[in-house]
């Protein structure tokens, strides 16, 4: 281990504040360090594991693949990036097409790009402002950091990219669109922001409005989509049908992939957009497997018993615990406890670790949960039990 951290401090940029551990296996829901210590991953890579560490499944899927080819570029048809295609958007229930990248961040500027050119109206006024909500969270590229709305992110990297408002609230949003607004783009459950759910009927509320004013609806799906909120987006959840989604974290399982989706089918022509990587034959084949063993879960219930299973212990461990947590928030497996300061929350986070369950913070004051969505009931129990002494040891 020491090793490790040696070699990372001297050749590894320091952007992330790590904590001293290094994961060298798992299992599902379960992780081992390099001493050999065993945790129960709440985490799940921030909502990426999403079948699990170590799936039989999507491993088998992966040296299938990679024992034929990996990649070829997006010069030429690949099979499993039209099967994922076909997958995804059948999943959905929508009428959409896709484009692949290898992040949810690049998914946003795809995004960014579709809201751009159907603005772009020959003999009109140039539609080009995108609205975004305060709090929100879009990626760390140049462009979606402007697109996120928390100002102590727009420091030392611009100038930006202008044409990006925001919004104190979902409500705030129809007063702030004008004739130079081609999209709002919006997370239905703030990530970043505090695992903040946004209200389902002033969602419905503005995408009507949208589309009486011909603006996209994008909806940033990163972190909600691919069931982490019990169904496949959480836009099917809030009943609203957007012009546009985008995807990532738990659709390859691990591996690294992004996606925006689209009712503008036509949007794009050759040369509009591109990515090297995007949609090649390793992760579309990961991804095809873990949207099947999604689907295969939902179908039978088992995902749905799963959710319910962990919100209940969640709700018994906060009832438990109100002294220390002032509310619970989230929905499906995309789970919050608000924490009554920050310094209390670095103190559970660290505990946990030491008690061998891993969690995370979101925003400033809330404790967030994004377990596997295969976690069993058996590592439920284990990594509660694990939690509450890390609670009670503060």
């Amino acid at each position: 281990m020491n090793n490790i951290i040696d070699l990372d401090k001297k050749y590894v940029l320091p952007t992330y504040a790590r904590a001293d551990v290094e994961f060298v296996s798992g299992d599902n829901a379960r992780l081992v360090d390099a001493n050999g210590k065993k945790y129960i991953d709440f985490a799940s890579g921030i909502a990426v594991v999403s079948v699990g560490h170590a799936n039989k499944r999507v491993n088998d899927a992966i040296c299938k693949q990679l024992s034929n080819i990996t990649h070829t570029s997006n010069l030429y048809y690949i099979a499993p990036q039209a099967r994922a295609a076909q997958k995804i958007v059948e999943a959905s229930g929508y009428d959409m097409k896709c484009f692949f990248g290898n992040s949810g961040a690049e998914a946003n500027e795809g995004a960014i790009k579709i809201a751009r050119k159907f603005g772009e109206k020959d003999g009109e006024i140039k539609r080009y402002k995108v609205i975004t909500l305060q709090h929100s969270f879009h990626g760390r590229t140049i462009t979606t950091v402007k697109a996120t709305g928390q100002a102590y992110m727009h420091n030392y990297f611009g100038p930006y990219p202008d044409g990006f408002v925001y919004a104190e609230n979902i409500e705030h949003v129809e007063s702030l669109v004008d004739a130079h607004t081609c999209a709002v783009m919006i997370e239905l459950v703030q990530g970043e922001g505090g695992v903040q759910p946004l209200d389902k009927e002033a969602v419905q509320k503005l995408a009507k409005f949208l589309k009486s004013k011909d603006v996209l609806l994008i909806v940033d799906e990163v972190q909600t989509g691919v069931y982490r909120t019990g169904k496949f987006l959480a836009s099917n959840y809030y009943d609203i049908e957007p012009d546009v989604v985008t995807l990532a974290k738990g659709l390859g399982g691990g591996v690294p992939i992004g996606v925006v989706m689209t009712t503008l089918k036509d949007i794009f022509s050759a040369g509009d957009h591109g990515s090297t990587f995007g949609g090649n034959f390793l992760s579309t084949a990961a991804a095809c497997e873990v949207v099947d063993i999604l689907n295969e879960m939902n179908e039978s219930g088992e995902l749905q018993k799963n959710i319910e299973y962990f919100d209940s212990e969640l709700e018994k461990f906060y009832n438990a615990h109100k002294d220390i947590f002032t509310s619970k928030v989230g929905i499906g497996m995309m789970c919050g406890l608000r924490v009554k300061d920050g310094e209390t929350l670095a103190k559970i986070i660290s505990n946990a670790r030491e008690e061998g369950v891993i969690v995370l913070r979101a925003g400033k004051d809330t404790l967030r949960l994004l377990p596997a969505l295969t976690i069993t009931k058996k590592e439920v129990d284990e990594g509660f039990k694990s939690l509450n002494s890390a609670v009670t040891s503060l």
